[in-house]
């Protein structure tokens, strides 16, 4: 049985249903090339608005903050917790 060449995977055109096509004029066609994949995530990319260092050291030290307050009242329940305990256990010597 004789295979017919065919084009790479990446190249052939990928269709979509009609109610996700693109709304740029592709008619729901997309390309599966990846250099064009990685062009599109630079663009978007672009457009993130990122944190400013401030403000992610700001957001960092909130949560440090938080898990160490967390700790501290889980630490805190779980001895008294321990205490009720052992004295109920201890309620039957």
């Amino acid at each position: 049985m004789a295979e017919r060449s065919r084009a790479p995977f990446f190249s052939q055109p990928v269709r979509l249903p009609l109610d996700q096509g693109s709304q740029d004029g592709r008619n729901g066609t997309i390309m599966a090339n990846p250099f064009n994949f990685l062009q599109e995530v630079r663009t978007e990319a672009r457009k993130v608005t990122w944190p400013t260092r401030r403000e992610t050291l700001v957001t960092t030290g909130v949560v440090i903050l938080m898990v160490f307050m967390t700790a501290i009242f889980f630490l805190t329940v779980d001895q008294l917790i321990r205490l009720f305990v052992g004295f109920i256990l201890g309620l039957g010597r």
